[in-house]
């Protein structure tokens, strides 16, 4: 990008080429971290108080200056877009990802800094009067934050609940031996067994997963997700590192939860999939339809094509 220091260079390559985001994706993270660049200049009497906020040079952003932000530097980041530039709550939550994802490279990959200011950088609340879930690039972010020893494990688990809408209590009692080909049989609620068809990432996910697990000393050996103790995932252990990875998205960990994937899940096949409810019902083993429906909230605009689609949508008074 034009006029960018070195450092934040560095990191939209390494978030092109290392994470695969796409070139708009990289463009917003330039967008956002270009403002809070600006904003420190100021905050930090490095430029007039009076100089054109939009002219701010940013080129000799360095690593003396990234040094010293702290926590409160960017809480007062984030009060100056609310206030000064009109951010709304989702602006705001997309700088804190933005921020979340550049000190986390520069303190984990790069090592250029000895603590994270952005570690404890909470998201603004957003509303929660509609069902809860997340977005297509929410749900991508959210993958692509899984690293750690336990990486191959937690993307499957995962990459599992975003595809497939399974409930917790399915996901960790999944066995080995009820994955076939591309089906696998769960036991849902009323202990009644549906079927679950995986698609290329699951399987994808589940085989990386399974090239890594332990085969020796395994308490539960038919359990597909083991403990670090080699026994059966328990729902807490799962419930935390969902958690855990939904902060280091930069996502609000109290909105989102295990249920939530399984929100996110039905969501996108319903808005991207042309997946009917009927069908959908199967899939999330729902008793009832009228369950179903909960996840089934349309977007402004595909009501509006539904609208414009009716036959007498160009009748007119002659």
């Amino acid at each position: 990008m034009d006029n960018s220091p070195i450092i934040l260079e560095d990191f939209l390559n390494y978030i092109e080429t290392i994470k695969g985001k796409s070139e708009n994706t990289a463009k917003e993270y330039f967008f956002d971290l270009r403002t809070l660049f600006r904003f420190l200049k100021l905050r930090y009497k490095l430029v007039d108080k009076n100089a054109p906020f939009d002219e701010i040079d940013i080129s000799d952003i360095d690593e003396t200056i990234i040094r010293k932000v702290t926590l409160q530097d960017l809480y007062a980041f984030i009060s100056f877009v609310d206030k000064d530039r009109n951010n709304q709550n989702y602006a705001k939550a997309r700088k804190v990802a933005s921020i979340r994802s550049f000190f986390k490279y520069l303190h984990t990959k790069i090592k250029v800094i000895n603590e994270n200011p952005a570690i404890d950088l909470e998201s603004p609340k957003t509303s929660t009067r509609h069902p809860v879930y997340l977005s297509l690039q929410e749900a991508e972010n959210l993958l692509d934050s899984i690293e750690g020893t336990f990486k191959e494990r937690d993307y499957a688990i995962i990459t599992l609940f975003l595809n497939c809408g399974l409930r917790l209590s399915e996901l960790v009692s999944i066995d080995i031996d009820r994955i076939k080909g591309d089906t696998l049989t769960v036991v849902g609620k009323g202990n009644k067994e549906r079927t679950i068809y995986l698609n290329e990432a699951c399987l994808q996910a589940i085989n990386d997963y399974l090239e890594v697990r332990p085969t020796e000393g395994v308490k539960t050996p038919n359990a597909l997700f083991l403990s670090n103790r080699k026994n059966r995932i328990s729902n807490k252990t799962v419930q935390y590192l969902v958690k855990k990875y939904i902060k280091d998205a930069g996502l609000d960990v109290e909105m989102y939860s295990t249920h939530k994937l399984r929100h996110t899940a039905a969501t996108l096949m319903y808005k991207y999939g042309n997946v009917d409810i009927r069908a959908l019902q199967q899939i999330l083993g729902h008793e009832n339809v009228s369950t179903t429906q909960i996840y089934t909230h349309i977007d402004d605009d595909r009501l509006r094509k539904a609208v414009k689609s009716n036959p007498l949508s160009k009748k007119t008074r002659s």
